[in-house]
């Protein structure tokens, strides 16, 4: 996606580690037109997949999976929670470990919105090593539910995790920018 790759250009900022800093405008500061581009590029994409429902995990996630949800597709958006709230019944939980933050977090999900044989695309800001859409695909499993789209804003292509989700059957995945290396002060995008 020409527009999102330019911004990246623009505004992003690289860091050691393969750190990738884009909060101006997706994941702190969010600009709404871009996400709604986000969301009809997404739209396009799954155009083809029979699904039900749009799942994210709090919280970089929810706008491109709300924008997709409310303006495209019509469909309900579920947000995994990274804390158990005292209020949410007959939970499913998982652990993931996040690369950004380098550490582990529980996943909670209600079962109350999921029903055994419901479809679901994942949405999410960003795809380094997987562990995030591997969490989302075990609560999925453990409700009986069936992840059969992967939708990623940024995907870092150097790390392993598009590889791992891309050999899971019946699974696919569409990324709007793939990155194939970050270097001090400059992105290089994979073709």
């Amino acid at each position: 996606m020409e527009a999102l790759k330019q911004r990246i250009l623009k505004e992003g900022k690289s860091y050691s580690g393969d750190i990738l800093k884009v909060d101006g405008f997706i994941n702190h500061q969010i600009d709404p037109e871009l996400m709604y581009q986000i969301a009809r590029e997404f739209e396009r994409r799954f155009s083809d997949v029979a699904y039900d429902k749009i799942i994210t995990v709090e919280a970089s996630g929810i706008a491109p999976a709300v924008m997709l949800g409310l303006l495209l597709t019509k469909k309900p958006v579920i947000y995994v929670k990274k804390r158990l709230p005292s209020t949410m019944e007959d939970v499913l939980t998982t652990t993931v470990h996040s690369f950004t933050k380098n550490r582990d977090y529980p996943l909670s999900l209600s079962r109350q919105f999921i029903q055994p044989d419901d479809k679901f695309i994942f949405i999410d800001d960003f795809l380094a090593y997987g562990h995030a859409a591997l969490g989302i695909i075990d609560l999925l499993s453990q409700a009986k539910a069936k992840l059969v789209g992967v939708g990623i804003v940024i995907e870092k292509g150097f790390q392993n995790g598009g590889t791992i989700l891309r050999e899971q059957k019946n699974i696919r995945v569409e990324s709007l920018a793939i990155i194939k290396a970050i270097e001090e002060n400059k992105i290089i995008f994979s073709d």
